[in-house]
Formats: C-alpha cells, sequence, structure tokens
C-alpha cells in the first residue's frame, strides 16, 4: 500500500520549550485524511523525547552557551526535518542514498514558492526555510552540521547508525577546509562602493535630505565601516553595545562575544572612532559612549531600539542592489560585471572583504587571525592571495608566439 501523500505546512511550526530552548514541532497533515505514520525511533534511547524534533531539541540544547551557533545548527537542523516530513521518513530511516538527494534538494529547494523567500520573522505566514538554493561550500557546511547531530544521536540511542559514515567520499564532502576566499569585494570596487555609500553626505543646499535620510545614510555608513574595519560577524554586528567600545591607555577597543561563545576584544582603528563619533552626534549623543552603556549600536528609525539580523541583513543587501543599480546607470555594459558581483553579496562578504584586504595590506597572519577570531591559522590563510599573486605573475611568463612570427614558413 502507498504511503499517504503529506503536506507540510512550514508556518504552522508551533513552538514548544525543551528545557528553556524554543523549539518548533513540525505540523504534518496527510493529504488522505490518514494519520501519518507512529514514529518508531527513541526505542531504547538515552534522552527524554518522543519525536524527532523533540530528539533535535536535546541536541541543540548542548548549545545553549552559544546563541550564533545554536542558531546556525537550528537551521540546518530544521531544513533536515522539513525536508524528510515530506518524504515520508523519520531521522532513523535516513540512508545513504538519502543523503545524496538531500544535498541535491540544497542545491535547488523545490518547489521553490514552497521552500524560498525572503528574510521574514519565523511567525510570519510567508516565512521560508531557504533565501536562495545553497552553494557548495554551505551545502558543505549544512552536511558537517549535520553528520555532527547523527553521531550525538546515535551516542544518545535514538538513532541506530550514523549515515555519514557511509560516504566514501566523505573527506571531500565534509572537510570544511576550502581554498582562497573568492566571496569578497575586490578593492576597486570596494573603493567605488564606499565612495558611492558617501556621496549624500555632501549635497548642495537645495537638495538638503530629510531628518529621516540623514538618518538612514549615517546608519548605513556606520554598518558598512563597522563591517570592513572590524570584520564582525551579522550577530555581532546586532548584539554590539555602544559601552562594547572603550578606551584604554589611550587606545580604543571592541569587547566581542563570538563564535563559540568565546570573548575578545579588538583594537579600534581611527577611522571606526571617527564613525562611531558621527553616528553619536546624529543620535543626539555625546561623542564617546560610557562603559557602562548597554543601549545597542545599531538603532531603528526611532533611534532607541536594535536592529534584528533580519533587519540588517535586508538592509545591507537593499544597499548593494541599489549600488548595483547606480553603477550600472553611470557605466552602462562596462560595469556591468561589477554590478554582478554587488547583487551576489550577502552581509558575510563584508567579513570575508575586511580580512581580505587587511591581509593584502600586510597584516601579519597572526594579528589577522586574532581579528577574526579564528581558532586556527590555516582558516586565517585562506584569506592571504600573495601566492596566488606571484604564481599568477610567473605563469604570466609563458607566452604564445608573437604573431608575426606564428606565421613564418620556417622555425627560427
Amino acid at each position: 500500500m502507498d504511503k499517504p501523500q503529506k503536506h507540510v505546512t512550514h508556518q504552522a511550526l508551533e513552538p514548544f520549550p525543551v528545557e528553556g530552548l524554543p523549539v518548533e514541532r513540525l505540523s504534518v497533515e496527510p493529504l488522505s485524511g490518514e494519520p501519518p505514520q507512529a514514529n518508531k525511533a527513541g526505542q531504547g534511547s538515552h534522552i527524554p523525547a518522543s519525536s524527532d524534533v523533540e530528539a533535535v531539541g536535546q541536541w541543540l540544547a548542548e548549545y545553549r552557551a552559544s546563541f550564533q551557533t545554536q542558531r546556525a545548527y537550528r537551521r540546518e537542523a530544521e531544513r533536515l526535518l522539513l525536508w524528510l516530513a515530506e518524504q515520508d521518513l523519520s531521522l532513523g530511516e535516513v540512508r545513504r542514498d538519502h543523503l545524496d538527494a538531500f544535498e541535491a534538494f540544497l542545491a535547488n529547494p523545490q518547489p521553490r514558492e514552497r521552500w524560498i523567500g525572503p528574510p521574514k520573522p519565523r511567525h510570519a505566514a510567508d516565512w521560508r526555510p531557504f533565501r536562495g538554493p545553497l552553494a557548495p561550500a554551505s551545502r558543505r557546511q549544512s552536511l558537517v552540521i549535520l553528520q555532527g547531530m547523527f553521531a550525538w544521536l546515535v551516542e544518545a540511542g535514538w538513532v541506530a547508525h550514523n549515515p555519514f559514515r557511509l560516504m566514501r567520499d566523505k573527506r571531500r564532502r565534509l572537510d570544511n577546509r576550502q581554498g582562497g576566499i573568492e566571496r569578497y569585494l575586490e578593492r576597486p570596487l570596494w573603493e567605488w562602493f564606499w565612495s558611492w555609500l558617501n556621496r549624500g553626505l555632501d549635497r548642495p543646499r537645495e537638495e538638503k535630505a530629510s531628518p529621516r535620510q540623514c538618518f538612514e545614510q549615517h546608519r548605513r555608513r556606520l554598518a558598512f565601516g563597522f563591517a570592513y574595519l572590524l570584520a564582525p560577524r551579522i550577530g555581532e554586528m546586532t548584539e554590539a553595545r555602544m559601552g562594547d567600545f572603550h578606551r584604554r591607555e589611550g587606545r580604543w577597543w571592541w569587547r566581542v562575544t563570538g563564535k563559540g561563545d568565546k570573548l575578545a576584544v579588538i583594537p579600534v582603528p581611527p577611522d571606526m572612532v571617527a564613525l562611531l563619533t558621527e553616528w553619536r552626534l546624529a543620535l543626539g549623543l555625546a561623542t564617546e559612549p560610557l562603559p557602562d552603556d548597554a543601549t545597542p549600536l545599531l538603532r531603528a528609525l526611532d533611534g532607541r531600539r536594535g536592529l534584528g539580523d533580519n533587519r540588517l541583513y535586508r538592509l545591507i543587501r537593499d544597499t548593494f542592489r541599489e549600488a548595483a543599480d547606480a553603477l550600472e546607470a553611470e557605466q552602462g555594459e562596462g560595469g556591468y560585471l561589477w554590478a554582478t558581483r554587488l547583487r551576489a553579496a550577502t552581509p558575510h562578504w563584508l567579513r570575508h572583504t575586511a580580512l581580505t584586504h587587511q591581509a593584502q595590506a600586510g597584516v601579519e597572519l597572526r594579528y589577522l587571525a586574532a581579528t577574526a577570531r579564528h581558532s586556527r591559522l590555516d582558516t586565517t590563510s585562506r584569506y592571504l592571495h600573495a601566492e596566488d599573486e606571484a604564481w599568477h605573475r610567473q605563469q604570466s611568463i609563458h607566452r604564445l608566439a608573437p604573431v608575426a612570427d606564428a606565421h613564418r614558413s620556417e622555425p627560427v
């Protein structure tokens, strides 16, 4: 007998607490009117769970000390659970061939209208699990996370085996080390973009902007300058507080709790101090924050509330698209390639751009790693393009014969 078809209602996910952690319950509605298959997983398990979603919630609870990590892991687990629901599969039924099908799905989530949409609050009716198809690096990262999840579920007794261990080419698929970083803005493109971003500040008197336009201009300038000068992750930008910027012995520092709940103190360059001062003046505040100032750095239009990750993501993406349109209007077909790069850029490109440009400027690897807050130097070394440039110069020595010589009847 064929299994009843299911329709997964993404927006019908209902929250319930697992040790204080808001985890969502899948709503699976059988179109045939028959009840869904009973979940046979978890027999003899070592965790208090009665469904795959609750089991995954227990795994996520292990990362409660690191909000950013927990959120990233939840996103990947949620995508898998939603996909499995459409396949009428439980976690314990996942086989090796299912992993190939799921990886192909990540590369092209279909039907598009059900899976892909712009950033929305999770409670919104039109929330979707994807913003678009995942690039190879993102697919690889997703599989790395899910491999770890399955390993934990095996130890917890929730599933009998880890299908990732059957992947013959697992190292190629799951090794998250890559070659050089490519998702960044080349320096000439960044310099054009930063110049474009600052144009509104020198408008003629007759074209003066409204108070709201001035606020948005200063906020965009601070957001992009902050991202370029200090290489924060988007969550670190929205979590930043005024008092995180402080002066010690005449030097400015930024205190940040980043990935893995690690606290770091990063040197703040003079250009960032100038941006912070201008932003505070635009908000009607004193030029320097007090050490105990817990108000948000980046703010909504009311000048008080902080920006959420989704709002900041949209602000950055919208600005890149606006800049791309301006570039094409100015340069026509000559600006097409640069405009294409801008339209593809995401907030994380700014972090890559910042670290790549610092490396190109000669910042030592140990300091670059400290700014990036990487635990391994080989992760940071992906931003070093000096060898690529030297290799390119060497390869350029190898040339074709001049055209005039190529048509001689006899060899020289």
